[in-house]
C-alpha cells in the first residue's frame, strides 16, 4: 500500500506518524510512503500549513488523518 505523507523537517508528530504507520507494515502488506515538505512548496504551505503532518492513500481522496495517525482508519483501508 502507498501513501502520502505532507511534512516538515522539523516536526516531531511528522515524525511520530511516519513511525506509527510503518509500523504497521507486515510482510504480507509492505507499506511505501512519499513524503513531502510543505515547506518546499509555497502553494502546500498556503493549503496545509499548521495541519502537518496530512496523511493521504489516495490523493484525489480526502485525507486519512492529519496530526496523529488514525490507526483505524488505516487498518480499514489496509483490509480492503
Amino acid at each position: 500500500m502507498h501513501f502520502t505523507l505532507y511534512s516538515r523537517s522539523y516536526c516531531h508528530l511528522c515524525q511520530d506518524m511516519l513511525d506509527a504507520l510503518m509500523r504497521m507494515q507486515t510482510p504480507q502488506q509492505p507499506i511505501t510512503v512519499d513524503v513531502i515538505d510543505v515547506d518546499d512548496d509555497p502553494a502546500l504551505v498556503a493549503r496545509f500549513d499548521e495541519l502537518v503532518p496530512v496523511l493521504f492513500a489516495d490523493l484525489d481522496q480526502p485525507e486519512l488523518c492529519h496530526y496523529f495517525l488514525d490507526e483505524a482508519k488505516v487498518r480499514e483501508l489496509l483490509a480492503r
